[in-house]
């Protein structure tokens, strides 16, 4: 809410300073301001309720800019812009976004009504109120204070909104007259004004002229038709025209499908009964052709896509039957209860058609991808494709084969099951080339070689395979051409290894002579030795050797045992004949 606030500020100053023109009259820029509004409100992403709340709170800021209140908070009081009130160009851009807000809510309404039909008369009713402040808008641009350029946007703003309306009335000739002036005006606007505003209308003629389409093919025109497919291919149409197209789409393979019975599929003729499956099988080659002549790889994934979804929703309805056959069965007693019956074989059969239809949309999605991968980078800020996301692609298409060999009904079909077979080994070929590559880019060269080996094993199997089975090689890669890339690769491999080795003996051979010392042993000397920066260095010698060292000397009085004393006795005092023993007993404590 807060990022909406800031953009509805920048939004409205960029837009609202704009008051007057060239002419001095004035002026504003009703479809830049509409473009840029629901670019940055929510119509990205098809939000129409948010777009309506911003269209609410800019019309709050006019009016509280302008003092043009609807009375207080007690009591309204309505009130119209007239021509004497055109002093600036604001009145003019609140009249704009009224109409805006009603056109919002009739879009959100619409998408509401999918699920909930009651509301297209709510829809019909906003549609009609936007239309009726867009012909106001129109009537306040006649003033002669109104340059010309707004009045013809005016003019055409009215013409859509109109046409519109009358679109949803199908009311297809009003309709188309209201689109066709409002595409004649924004083309002779596109090719009077710069380019940067002939950009926009140009894309304003792009949106009319699917609809101006469908209006001359509901009024009789059967060439529309093409167009409209035409139209589909180049992405045109979207929104409210891409569901009436597609609606018209299969209308038409509904009347077409009330003629068709079976289908012939791998030599057996399959009855189909089940309305929608006859349906999805008359658009089918439609649908593939489209994707062939389809040139923008966006327009390619949505049509695949499509395709998947139908496919899909085919396939439920097939099982559903298939579910309350097998009550039948159970309840009586068939004897025809092993035998594969034609419903089982129309399961298989649009089970082969979606699992093909993956192989090509991840296929198709691969061949981008390669082409993406030989471009060189531009911008490092941005992480482009690398060889990881093309293997994710081969094994999703390696799982779709794995798949239809499985499929039942086609389990005694050798033919079948070896054009599966050479499929998986030219898919095989490919994910393993880019698995190799994927190694090439950490500069694991040894298992880069072993997997362009085991590429060239495939490839060559592939080539002893395929002479029996020409026909199955149409639709797959040439596996010719990725012989000679592998060979190409595995040179440049070569080199790379070589030079790669040659950086790290870029010093003198004598100083990588190696030494097993310990490092505190040569520091005198340099050597290279890896070893040093590893998990395990030998810088010292542990635990170190013994060594002899000189000890603590220890001293024995041995003379003191030989030497001969002199008497003393003459140095002695010579006291009474008790006194010496008394002395001795005193000390020993025998005299106490």
């Amino acid at each position: 809410m807060a990022a909406d606030k800031q953009n509805e500020g920048k939004v409205s100053l960029t837009d609202e300073n704009k008051k007057n023109s060239s002419d001095g009259g004035l002026g504003l820029e009703i479809l830049q301001i509409i473009k840029e509004s629901q670019q940055q409100h929510g119509l990205r992403h098809g939000d129409y309720q948010r777009y309506r709340g911003y269209c609410s709170r800019r019309l709050r800021r006019l009016r509280k800019a302008l003092g043009f209140k609807m009375g207080n908070r007690h009591k309204f009081i309505g009130k119209k812009i007239t021509v004497e009130m055109l002093s600036d160009n604001r009145y003019l851009l609140l009249v704009l976004m009224e109409a805006e807000r009603a056109w919002s809510y009739a879009m959100q309404l619409k998408q509401e009504a999918n699920t909930e039909p009651r509301k297209r008369f709510h829809l019909l009713a906003r549609l009609r109120k936007a239309a009726k402040h867009s012909e106001k808008l129109e009537k306040l641009c006649e003033s002669p204070r109104v340059d010309a350029k707004t009045k013809l946007e005016a003019q055409a703003y009215t013409a859509y909104l109109g046409g519109m309306v009358e679109f949803e009335l199908q009311e297809w000739k009003l309709a188309m007259e209201a689109f066709n002036k409002c595409k004649t005006i924004y083309e002779k606007l596109a090719s009077a004004f710069t380019e940067e505003l002939a950009v926009l209308y140009r894309q304003r003629v792009d949106e009319i002229s699917p609809n101006i389409r469908y209006c001359a093919y509901n009024i009789g025109d059967q060439n529309a038709i093409n167009d409209l497919m035409q139209m589909r291919l180049t992405g045109g149409g979207g929104g409210m025209m891409a569901e009436k197209l597609e609606s018209l789409i299969t209308q038409a393979r509904t009347k077409q499908a009330a003629t068709m019975g079976e289908v012939e599929w791998r030599g057996r003729v399959v009855p189909v009964k089940i309305d929608k499956a006859r349906i999805f099988l008359l658009g089918l080659a439609d649908n593939e052709s489209a994707i062939a002549q389809a040139t923008n790889e966006e327009t390619k994934e949505h049509l695949y896509e499509t395709l998947l979804a139908e496919c899909r929703d085919t396939i439920q309805a097939v099982r559903e039957e298939l579910k309350s056959e097998a009550k039948q069965r159970e309840r009586g007693t068939d004897g025809d209860s092993g035998k594969v019956s034609h419903l089982q074989i129309l399961h298989s059969y649009l089970t082969y058609i979606k699992l093909c239809t993956l192989v090509k949309r991840n296929e198709s999605m691969a061949h981008t991808l390669q082409a993406k991968l030989k471009e060189p980078e531009t911008d490092e800020s941005k992480r482009g494709p690398r060889p990881q996301d093309l293997i994710r692609l081969y094994d999703i298409i390696l799982q779709s084969l794995a798949e239809l060999s499985t499929l039942q009904g086609l389990e005694d079909d050798h033919t079948f099951q070896k054009e599966v077979s050479l499929k998986t080994l030219v898919y095989k070929a490919y994910r393993c080339f880019f698995i190799a590559q994927s190694y090439v880019l950490v500069k694991k060269w040894s298992e880069a070689l072993v997997l362009y080996e085991r590429v060239l094993k495939y490839a060559k199997e592939v080539q002893s395979k395929a002479k029996n089975l020409n026909n199955s090689l149409k639709d797959l890669p040439d596996v010719q051409e990725l012989i000679a890339e592998v060979n190409a690769e595995k040179y440049s491999l070569q080199a790379a290894a070589i030079l790669d080795t040659e950086e790290t003996a870029e010093v003198p051979s004598q100083l990588q002579v190696k030494d097993n010392r310990p490092l505190c042993e040569r520091l005198e000397t340099f050597r290279i030795d890896t070893a040093l920066v590893g998990k395990h260095p030998n810088l010292v010698q542990f635990p170190p050797d013994f060594q002899p060292i000189p000890c603590k000397p220890l001293f024995f009085d041995l003379a003191l045992n030989h030497v001969a004393f002199p008497p003393l006795d003459d140095k002695v005092e010579q006291k009474g004949k008790g006194g010496l023993t008394g002395y001795i007993k005193g000390i020993f404590g025998f005299g106490s």
